[in-house]
């Protein structure tokens, strides 16, 4: 039981430590991802993501996930 907890717990300081790296990329992707499709989605510094075309905002999402050309 005790190396099942171990385990876990090593997961789940992993999964906080990729999250803290990449996570400001990760939300910008998403919020070009959600703009693509309409919704109303923010930057990562709150401002409102212009959602333009939704299919091709998805196949031209930017490093900073914005669906812009």
């Amino acid at each position: 039981m005790t190396e099942y907890i171990i385990i876990v717990a090593v997961i789940a300081l992993a999964a906080l430590t990729v999250f803290g790296l990449f996570g400001d990329t990760i939300r910008a992707k998403m919020n070009g991802i959600i703009a693509a499709f309409g919704g109303e989605a923010t930057g990562t510094q709150g401002e409102q993501v212009d959602p333009g075309s939704s299919k091709d905002g998805l196949k031209n999402l930017n490093q900073d996930g914005s669906g812009a050309p």
